[in-house]
């Protein structure tokens, strides 16, 4: 399996960050490049527990579906998504969310196995790992910087895309 971990400072409250992880309209603006978008389950607001999404994308010219399943949660601490239908064999995205002095540590640690044995191992290691650390990064520095934008806003509200 190909592991990806990643941390991001951001200054801001883990509440902010924990919730703007989970934002369906901020993950869909950070992807605009590969016209991701979600067209069914929750497909706006806030994913929650239990909840799934479908997303659409073009990946290396190729068009992608996948279905992810917010599978574990504990409230502002760290939440646990996982694709349920797709193209890889296996894919778990782990999102944490650590308190610090100025405010918050966000770690993701990124699981993935494509098919086809050997050569998806291959693929895995020399192509894919490389190009999902890039979207990871890409989309953390979306979470980081409404984060910051947000953290002085009376307006931001937190509810689930119900």
């Amino acid at each position: 399996m190909a592991v990806i971990k990643l941390q991001t400072f951001i200054e801001a409250p883990v509440v902010n960050c924990f919730y703007l992880s989970r934002s369906i309209d901020l993950h869909v603006k950070s992807m605009h490049s590969h016209s991701e978008k979600a067209v069914t389950g929750i497909t706006k607001g806030l994913i929650c527990l239990n909840d799934t999404v479908t997303w659409k994308a073009r990946h290396f010219c190729i068009p992608f579906k996948m279905t992810v399943k917010i599978i574990e949660m504990n409230a502002p601490g760290y939440f646990v998504d996982a694709m349920t239908i797709g193209p890889f064999k296996y894919m778990r995205h782990y999102h944490a969310f650590w308190p610090q002095r100025n405010g918050t540590l966000m770690e993701d640690e990124f699981v993935f196995r494509s098919p086809f044995g050997y050569l998806g191992n291959m693929v895995d290691r020399w192509l894919l790992k490389p190009y999902l650390t890039k979207l990871l990064q890409r989309r953390n520095s979306y979470i980081k910087q409404a984060a910051e934008e947000v953290i002085n806003s009376q307006s931001f509200a937190f509810t689930c895309g119900r």
